[in-house]
């Protein structure tokens, strides 16, 4: 990995409340998204990603108004996901403040979605978002918020979302979301041996350790954070001030790129 690698706070929203769960189960109150934005970008993060966590069972899109709060107050880039099923919805979200928009149920159930969206503002606008579930010696993926099973391993669906049009990938790991036991790293290594676009990891981070492992096998270009972070039991200055001490190139504060 020659690329710095990115920070990314991860603000999982319901009904305009941060939330944060386990396994994406049991979610919890945990503040004013647009505060935890602001806060974030203080402390050094590199890019903030908003995912409405409700929108596709509710069959929305995310709320423009909370996205224009969030947007309003960043110069950071802003990443937002949830439920986003029609150029027109991305248009607008786009609109409101967004710098990318974040594509998961609907990409599965039309993946022209994808052609679509990068051929309407560019592939550097589009994350395939990915979560999945161990299963044997793969992964299969889930869609809407990770309670429905699809017939997709991760391998053969990152590659389809890559020739669609994906510009970037964020993969969850449904298995380790929220449980601090660590990044699935055969995961990661599956999904770069698959595809070129920059690749997110999410879910399963503990310590300082669990991202100097991920930074050393070189495969992800961006470490999604939520829970720690919620907690104050990491800081982004901390985990930067580890990461430079090691070697990991990161970006200089001040710069960041849309």
């Amino acid at each position: 990995m020659t690329s710095a690698l990115r920070i990314l706070p991860c603000l999982d929203v319901r009904a305009g409340r941060l939330v944060k769960g386990v396994r994406f189960q049991g979610l919890r109150d945990r503040g004013d998204p647009t505060a935890a934005a602001l806060r974030y970008e203080g402390q050094g993060a590199d890019e903030i990603v908003l995912l409405d966590v409700a929108a596709t069972r509710e069959r929305r899109g995310p709320s423009l108004r909370l996205v224009r709060s969030v947007a309003q107050g960043l110069s950071i880039p802003l990443t937002v996901g949830g439920g986003i099923d029609s150029v027109s919805t991305a248009s607008r979200l786009l609109g409101a403040g967004a710098d990318k928009v974040s594509v998961n149920s609907a990409a599965l159930r039309r993946p022209g979605l994808l052609r679509q969206l990068a051929r309407e503002f560019g592939r550097q606008c589009v994350v395939a978002a990915i979560d999945v579930r161990s299963d044997g010696d793969g992964w299969a993926v889930r869609s809407s918020a990770g309670t429905t099973a699809t017939a997709w391993d991760v391998v053969a669906w990152a590659r389809r979302a890559a020739r669609e049009g994906a510009g970037e990938f964020l993969v969850t790991s449904i298995d380790r979301d929220g449980t601090r036991s660590g990044y699935d790293r055969r995961l990661y290594a599956a999904v770069r041996a698959a595809v070129a676009p920059p690749l997110i990891a999410s879910g399963g981070c503990g310590n300082i350790g669990h991202i100097l492992d991920l930074a050393r096998d070189g495969r992800v270009e961006a470490i999604l954070l939520a829970s720690l972070l919620h907690d104050g039991r990491l800081t982004i200055p901390r985990i930067k001030r580890a990461l430079r001490l090691r070697g990991v190139p990161i970006r200089p504060e001040g710069l960041h790129a849309g």
